[in-house]
């Protein structure tokens, strides 16, 4: 259980603040005893919806871009803690646009880091994806170099402690598939896979808020905090929703992989499996802390890691049809779709 107490008066900069994970984070923290939430993003009409709808004093919203080290800045000076969401996220718009991955997911967190160290924020905690890990498209290796980045500013930091999560998919939010699959059906539409056995982490935003927080309270610098979590192949999935939507002969067509995908993905590599530290509901991967001189890991190796096996989606628990219908019972976004009642993804 978090200890609350330590946001008491404190002020919290949300980076992307606008999309899932910011609005989760304020539905849970709109009410804490924070002083200020400040949301930073280059969405200005996205602003002014959360600006209506949360109607709260304590919310302040800077327009800017990570990408500019000057906006950040300005949003930074004042603040204790920051959690970094901003991306870019989309696997095909960073295959087409790489250096657009880049610009935003890698030098944009070497600007909010540099930011944080300079104004003397207290803790930062960073969000990445299971896609750093063996990446194979551009948002995968652009969200690695991101991790190495967060590493290496942890390792120049004496009083700003820079964290990492890494989580998988999250369920229902905005682009993800299960939208895609709910207007598939309400369109009579076939529901398009691209492969019946390729398994996929299932999160809801609650989980990965809840992991940001443990990351929050718990974490050193240079740290990266994964939650454990069920996965399910992409038939169950499919399968799961139209049984609760009552569509028992909706048709299901495989469209074949795209590209960049995986069959499945890792959240940890069998190198970071052998340091991890196994905290129950979590692991914990602490920093390789080697310096340039760094002779005797090139002369002799490790059998551990010729040993080890990663944490994948197809080796974690499996979710059958019955327990995916639960999982995805946790969201409201599909309790109002099974009332018949038609909503948008939560955030």
């Amino acid at each position: 259980m978090l200890n609350t107490t330590l946001f008491d008066g404190k002020v919290l900069l949300i980076t992307g603040g606008t999309g899932s994970f910011g609005n989760a984070v304020l539905r849970r923290f709109l009410n804490s005893n924070l002083r200020e939430i400040r949301i930073l993003s280059r969405d200005e009409k996205k602003q002014d919806d959360m600006r209506k709808h949360y109607n709260n004093p304590k919310l302040k919203f800077y327009i800017g871009d990570v990408r500019d080290y000057q906006s950040v800045l300005n949003a930074v000076r004042g603040v204790d803690f920051i959690y970094h969401a901003a991306a870019l996220k989309q696997v095909p718009s960073c295959e087409f646009y790489p250096l657009e991955a880049v610009k935003t997911n890698v030098l944009g967190t070497e600007n909010v880091l540099e930011a944080a160290i300079n104004c003397a924020v207290k803790r930062v905690v960073c969000l990445s994806t299971d896609k750093a890990v063996y990446p194979i498209n551009a948002m995968g290796i652009s969200k690695a170099m991101m991790e190495k980045v967060i590493v290496a500013k942890s390792r120049g930091s004496d009083s700003t402690v820079i964290t990492a999560t890494r989580y998988g998919n999250v369920m229902a939010s905005r682009g993800s598939v299960i939208p895609l699959f709910v207007d598939q059906i309400r369109a009579g539409k076939e529901i398009t896979i691209t492969d019946p056995s390729m398994t996929r982490f299932m999160m809801t935003l609650d989980d990965a808020v809840d992991l940001v927080l443990y990351a929050f309270e718990h974490g050193t610098p240079g740290d990266i905090f994964v939650q454990k979590a069920p996965a399910a192949t992409i038939q169950t999935l499919a399968q799961a929703m139209i049984e609760l939507l009552n569509k028992p002969e909706h048709e299901i067509r495989v469209i074949g992989t795209r590209h960049g995908e995986k069959l499945y993905e890792a959240l940890l590599s069998r190198e970071e499996m052998v340091a991890a530290h196994d905290l129950g509901g979590y692991y914990r991967v602490p920093p390789d802390l080697r310096d340039l001189n760094y002779g005797k890991f090139v002369e002799q190796g490790e059998l551990k890691i010729s040993e080890a096996i990663d944490y994948n989606s197809h080796n974690t628990t499996r979710l059958d049809v019955a327990g995916m219908k639960a999982l995805l019972m946790k969201l409201k976004f599909m309790q109002a779709l099974v009332r018949g009642e038609y909503v948008l993804p939560e955030a």
